[in-house]
């Protein structure tokens, strides 16, 4: 944007001589933001714990809000640069306690398609932004980017709308021992009364699996990596995945596309890029239709080979043919359908199923933390990208600075992460679809591999296993559990010596647990 070269240029120049900014500036200028959001995520946590996920949510916004004016109010570098670190910080506490939020308010059947359209609002942002700046960049003056950046205040303002409007997540209400806050806030979520039989059930498995996992353990951050059920290897596939998301290289094309694509002599590169924004928006849509019918494993795995092969396809071709001004446009066409078929697999998984994945895979009593930790992981690697991508590609004024010249061959980077991480999810993700955020506990204590996962069926009641130390309908218990039973068969002689009013009762509400037959009422 040359209104912003101009007023923000510290004396550098381009090789056309106009004034520019440096590319040590530039780097900074779009890092610190993923600096700041890092900073954020890992601070969300225990803002998270200690206010709820709501009122959390509600500070992250006042803290973006108040990055974006710093934004809008810079007349120089180093002003920016805060603007921008401080509206990092509110990205960073949102973009985890979004998908926290949406994972524990959701019902089971929609609960992925559900934290999938948290990445179709990202890239209708993205998109919009591009829009934004297609209208704006030819503006003389201050105005050519102070709109746009004053533009995501408006966004801030309906997101905290939505939330006043919402309650707490009723399993937040759980942990902190609010039952009766948590019943009616699960009673507003599935628009049922509150003593209907779902909600008391449902609650009732919620509060049985959070006891259940108290034993287990206490809900510090030692937890999240030495905790059972197997909270390690938990905590290390969500940072896997949040990495490896970035390491597909999709933010290399967000960040960077409009001047690789001019580096690469790419005719109106701002127009590609917004074209690439609509693909990377719609493409999003296929992944909400199938990623509770295909399941997180396979949705993964597809989407990454479909990212390697463009992403290698690109880079082959840009080495065989190297620098020859014949085969110019060819090379151009070829880069520009390939890296809209890598953006249509990446917005159709890896874009949106990566959030779905962190956010289920975690118990209750550290899923802030293991999420925070895991999220803190992405934009730690974001930062890394959006620093070190103008020295590794080298193009335009970037070639004088000593940079390593990559131009198109960094897709060949990008294209061995992809290979990397279908390995990944093969190993290490379990499938956690159609079944609840209380079950997926169950399933890590029961399957093994995770290539094994897409055949459990859960069984156990945590209301069982927090009575009795077993569930009847689950695996035989163990000697430990065993020793629990004489409370069982107390309480079992206790009931015995009731009146006979409440035997007639009891017997009652048998016959009407009976007659609903097989409905499932859980979420």
């Amino acid at each position: 944007m040359e209104s912003f070269r101009e007023h923000f240029s510290t004396g550098f120049k381009n090789e056309a001589g106009q004034p520019d900014i440096h590319p040590h500036q530039v780097s900074l200028v779009v890092a610190m933001l993923s600096a700041g959001t890092a900073v954020g995520a890992l601070c969300s946590a225990p803002v998270a714990d200690f206010y709820g996920r709501r009122l959390s949510l509600i500070l992250g916004i006042v803290i973006f809000c108040i990055g974006a004016v710093f934004q809008v109010s810079a007349t120089n570098i180093p002003l920016l640069v805060v603007g921008r670190t401080v509206a990092g910080v509110g990205v960073g506490l949102v973009s985890v306690l979004v998908p926290l939020y949406q994972s524990e308010m959701a019902p089971k059947w929609v609960r992925g398609t559900l934290v999938c359209a948290y990445q179709l609002s990202i890239t209708t942002g993205l998109l919009l932004a591009s829009i934004v700046n297609i209208l704006t960049y030819q503006i003389k003056g201050a105005a050519a980017y102070r709109i746009p950046m004053g533009l995501q205040l408006t966004w801030a303002v309906v997101l905290a709308l939505g939330i006043l409007m919402l309650p707490e997540t009723p399993r937040y209400l759980i942990k902190r021992g609010y039952k009766e806050a948590a019943a009616l806030s699960l009673s507003r979520l599935r628009r049922l009364d509150i003593t209907h039989p779902a909600i008391i059930e449902e609650l009732s498995e919620i509060e049985a699996n959070h006891d259940y996992e108290m034993r287990l353990g206490p809900d510090n951050y030692k937890d999240i990596l030495f905790g059972e059920p197997h909270l390690g290897r938990r905590t290390l596939t969500g940072c896997g995945l949040q990495m490896l998301q970035q390491l597909t290289g999709v933010n290399f094309i967000m960040y960077y596309g409009t001047t690789f694509f001019q580096g690469a002599n790419v005719e109106n590169p701002y127009m590609i890029s917004v074209i690439m924004q609509v693909i990377n928006t719609l493409s999003t849509l296929p992944g909400l239709v199938v990623v509770e019918s295909w399941g997180r494993r396979r949705l993964l795995i597809v989407g990454a080979i479909g990212m390697a092969l463009c992403q290698l396809l690109i880079a082959s071709f840009a080495t065989a043919t190297g620098d020859t001004g014949g085969n110019e446009q060819t090379q151009n066409y070829l880069l520009i359908v390939f890296v809209a078929i890598y953006i249509f697999f990446f917005a159709a998984s890896w874009g949106p199923v990566v959030w779905v994945v962190t956010s289920e895979i975690y118990p209750l009593k550290v899923r802030a933390k293991s999420m925070s930790v895991s999220t803190a992981s992405n934009w730690l690697l974001n930062f890394a990208i959006a620093y070190g991508t103008p020295y590794m590609v080298g193009t335009g004024t970037t070639n004088k600075t000593g940079s390593a010249n990559l131009g198109s061959k960094i897709f060949f980077v990008w294209g061995a992460f992809c290979i990397v991480a279908v390995v990944f999810v093969w190993c290490m993700v379990y499938e956690t679809s159609k079944i609840s955020l209380e079950q997926i506990d169950e399933m890590y204590e029961r399957v093994d591999y995770a290539w094994n996962s897409r055949r459990f069926e859960p069984s156990w009641s945590f209301q069982q296993m927090r009575d009795f130390g077993f569930s009847e309908s689950g695996i035989p218990p163990t000697e430990q559990q065993l020793e629990l039973q004489p409370s069982r068969a107390s309480s079992a002689s206790t009931s015995q010596t009731d009146t006979g009013t409440s035997t007639a009762t009891s017997s009652n509400d048998a016959k009407v647990i009976l007659s609903m037959g097989h409905v499932d009422f859980s979420y």
